[in-house]
This record gives structure tokens, sequence and C-alpha cells, in this order.
């Protein structure tokens, strides 16, 4: 399914949203997308994987860590998160990160999950783009949240930050947002599947540990929901 003139001016206004850069032209945005998925009721485009370097696909890796099996640590310098599996191995997703100046780091844990989430840009975000909708239903095309949200909490109270799909699939392995994690909407709807609530979360500038590629991950299936 491809993009139309009309999604590629909505992207637009997902990317001022989201502090990424300049927007594919309209060829080579839609090149991203191949066919549809339909998840719990909603059919949206998928993501053409042939078009994605294949570093950033979701795959498993060998992977050394003092922190406890089910953690996700995210390498913001590098544009990975990882999910700790049992012996020494790990779940890899390809990742954007917030651009200089809307990075965090630190420790939080899942406190929240929402399946197609609604989208209020925060007061902060319509003041630098006051021309944003001031709400998005969960499920519209133009919702840059897509399939999934996790919502990031510390000490009770709510960051603002989240691990969400997107719909620029384009921006995955760059510094893109305002500081939220984002995913390919597959990957999104993988990770929410597997990260029960309370699943602890670390951000971190740049990971030193070893984590060398070992085999490539199935994609689960997008209708079932955990």
């Amino acid at each position: 399914m491809n993009l139309t003139r009309r999604d590629v001016v909505l992207g637009g206004l997902a990317a001022m949203a989201s502090g990424a850069g300049v927007v594919p032209a309209f060829a080579q945005a839609s090149s991203y997308f191949a066919g549809t998925r339909t998840d719990n009721g909603v059919t949206f485009k998928a993501t053409n994987f042939a078009k994605i370097d294949k570093k950033w696909h979701r795959q498993v890796v060998k992977y050394k860590s003092s922190e406890p099996e089910g953690t996700v640590v995210v390498d913001t310098r590098n544009h990975f998160l990882y999910l700790i599996m049992e012996n020494q191995t790990a779940i890899r997703y390809g990742v954007g990160v917030g651009k200089e100046g809307f990075q965090w780091f630190g420790r939080s844990s899942i406190d929240r999950k929402a399946l197609w989430p609604k989208w209020t840009p925060p007061p902060e975000m319509l003041k630098r783009n006051p021309e944003l909708p001031k709400f998005v239903e969960g499920g519209s095309p133009k919702n840059p949240l897509g399939p999934r949200a996790l919502y990031l909490h510390r000490d009770g109270a709510d960051t603002g930050y989240r691990f969400h799909g997107t719909i620029q699939p384009w921006s995955i392995g760059t510094d893109a947002s305002s500081g939220c994690i984002r995913m390919f909407n597959e990957d999104a709807i993988d990770l929410y599947q597997r990260c029960p609530i309370g699943t602890a979360v670390q951000v971190l500038r740049h990971i030193a540990d070893q984590a060398e590629k070992s085999k490539a991950l199935p994609d689960t299936d997008a209708t079932a929901v955990q």
C-alpha cells in the first residue's frame, strides 16, 4: 500500500512534532511500506523491511550484562534497544532516539501499556509547533505513536517518555524524536507482548558490553495481545 501525498504532508507534521529531520521525497517515503497488516481491528501499512538496513532488523544477539533477565536497556548512541534474555542473549531492536537537547538517560519502569494509543501533544510541543493537532485518535494513520505505547514511569510518576511505534520508519537508527524511543510498528507490537507491567528500563548513552549478532528473530503474530 503506497503513501498518498496527504500522508507525506501529515508525515511532515509528525516530523516536526518528534524533532525528526526532513521527510523523504514522496516516492522514497512510499518505498518504506509494503502491503498492510491488521492488528486488533486496525489495518496499518506494513514496514518494507527489504528497504531497511539489516542491522536495524529485530534479532537475537549475544549479550553480557549485570542487569537481570527481562530488563530493557537502550543504547542511545548506537540506536539499539535490548531486551535481556536468558543464557547471555538479548533481543535487539533498532530504534530512533531523542535528538540533541531532547535526550534523557536513567532508570525507569514500564508502568502502563496501550494498544493503538491516542496522542495528545504536550503543551511545550504545541508551543514549538502550534499547527499540530491538539489530539489524534488511536488507530489514525496520522497518529505518530503507531500501534503500541509503553509508558515509562519513575518513582511512581510518568516521565513523559514512551517506547512506541512510528509512521516514519526511515527515522529508525537516527536521533529523531523529542525524547521518546520509537520503533518499527512491528517491533513495538513485539516488545509490547514481551514486557509486562513493571518491566525495568535503563536508558544509557552507550553500552560497553559486547553484543554480537547471533541469529535473526522471526516476527510475532500482530493479532496476539499479551
